[in-house]
């Protein structure tokens, strides 16, 4: 797997990421949301710590400025 996630990127995701698991986690989304918002928050902290998202690939994007 080559990166093509940036630096930003990354920060970004990670925030984002970690932002719906503890909306998820406290009930601050109703049902059956809390279980979506915690679902895509572990899939973006996922990808920003791997620097690689398949989607990204899919359509042919590349933030990291590393060739």
């Amino acid at each position: 797997m080559k990166s093509n996630v940036g630096g930003i990127d990354r920060v970004v995701r990670l925030l984002a990421g970690l932002a719906l698991i503890v909306l998820g986690a406290l009930g601050l989304v109703a049902a059956p949301w809390d279980m979506v918002a915690m679902g895509a928050g572990g899939v973006f902290a996922l990808t920003s710590v791997i620097s690689f998202c398949p989607l990204y690939t899919l359509f042919g994007i590349n933030s990291c400025p590393a060739k």
